[in-house]
């Protein structure tokens, strides 16, 4: 397996697996929450369709990456992925993000500059600021945070099931997602609910914790000096990063953005929504000048 070291902590290497496949314009995936690199595959298998190299990357704490009891900040998240692009010396590349990944492809933007990347796709986003404050009356109230936050430390496998239900909307809806077809002709197998359980089960329990603490990020700054162009897709009943705080926003705040709302999607557009987010996805790089 490819493995790239970002770090270390006390007598070892803090180490990211990559994958690399395929041929042509640069396309990096960057995961979400309780997920890994695996999460894309969708995506990948349209990318390499559609004649592009695709890289993708278990973010630290999970997957086969190390996992370290440190580094789950926006700053070191973002570090780990300049460190990935540099080593590979990845040109020219669209960023993809989903979920709390899109953080650090905002934070790296923000932070490390945009002369390896011509574009950019937030796919179910976290930025700009999500919790709800006199400051920010348009986040998210914070409650709901503070409480997932409690049910990680004091039970994780059940907080990850609640949060899998969210992820695939199946409480929101009170269907039996085995049997029902959701919403947007979507349909979620108990197979695939249950993979996602085993490989959220796998990230470690202080990434688990440390990742969503990091969502209290704020990242208006980093969205203000990104002028490349951007997609963003999020589903009209995403329940984990609700559209009115997290990609509503964006899309008047980027300078070059255009903003697709999936009708009935949930959070989990990559997978319940794949063949839309496929289309949308090529059809941005397509489109892009180079």
């Amino acid at each position: 397996m490819p493995y790239v070291v970002v770090g270390r902590e006390n007598t070892g290497d803090i180490r990211i697996h990559y994958e690399d496949h395929g041929a042509g314009p640069p396309v990096v995936l960057v995961h979400g929450y309780l997920a890994d690199g695996r999460s894309w595959e969708k995506q990948e298998a349209a990318l390499l369709r559609a004649g592009y190299r695709v890289i993708s990357y278990d973010r630290r704490g999970g997957g086969d990456s190390g996992r370290p009891s440190v580094g789950y900040d926006y700053d070191t998240l973002a570090a780990d992925l300049s460190i990935l692009l540099e080593t590979l010396d990845v040109l020219d590349a669209v960023l993809v993000g989903c979920c709390s990944g899109t953080g650090e492809l905002t934070r790296y933007l923000g932070t490390h500059g945009q002369r390896r990347v011509r574009g950019a796709v937030l796919l179910a986003p976290l930025p700009p600021f999500l919790p709800r404050s006199d400051a920010n009356p348009d986040g998210v109230a914070p409650g709901g945070l503070d409480a997932f936050l409690g049910e990680l430390s004091a039970d994780r496998p059940a907080a990850i099931k609640a949060y899998l239900d969210r992820y695939y909307n199946l409480d929101y809806y009170n269907l039996d997602y085995r049997d029902t077809d959701l919403p947007g002709g979507s349909r979620v197998s108990d197979q695939a609910w249950q993979n996602s359980f085993q490989v959220a089960l796998r990230v470690s329990a202080i990434a688990a914790l440390g990742c969503a603490v990091a969502w209290r990020e704020d990242f208006r700054d980093d969205v203000a000096r990104i002028t490349i162009p951007v997609l963003i897709v999020q589903g009209a009943q995403d329940r984990v990063m609700p559209p009115d705080a997290t990609g509503n926003r964006l899309a008047v705040m980027l300078t070059d953005a255009g903003l697709v709302v999936i009708p009935g999607g949930g959070h989990a557009i990559i997978w319940t929504h794949a063949t839309q987010v496929n289309e949308l996805l090529i059809g941005f790089l397509q489109a892009l000048p180079g």
